[in-house]
């Protein structure tokens, strides 16, 4: 699926701190922790809390936080939509990982057991 240039740019210049707070209000709201949403983010990103930190400080950029980031090498177990789009036909990486973790973030306020979202064989 091809996204518009506009919207690959919004993404990749969106901070994770302007983002954060709400995946934490999201995933709080039903019933699960920030310490889960952590655990989902480090599975896809590698990134620690201290990292995470240190993100959310420096106000990194989605670009650079994938940038910076070891993508999970299940990540493309990843599959269905996500704010209109099909994650698996995005073809620009960076809005595909980005929508990786939106659809990581909706499992996990959904309920769905962790070892299903960390798409455990």
């Amino acid at each position: 699926m091809k996204t518009t240039k506009e919207h690959d740019a919004r993404i990749a210049n969106m901070t994770f701190a302007s983002v954060y707070p709400h995946y934490v209000t999201k995933v709080q709201k039903k019933g699960r922790t920030e310490k889960e949403l952590q655990q989902v983010i480090t599975w896809l990103t590698g990134f620690e809390s201290s990292d995470l930190k240190r993100l959310i400080k420096s106000k990194a950029t989605f670009e650079q936080f994938f940038a910076g980031a070891t993508l999970n090498p299940h990540a493309s177990l990843i599959t269905g939509t996500i704010c209109g789009y099909r994650i698996e036909e995005i073809e620009t990486p960076l809005t595909r990982k980005t929508r990786y973790l939106d659809k990581l973030v909706d499992e996990l306020a959904k309920g769905r057991k962790m070892e299903k979202i960390l798409r455990a064989p």
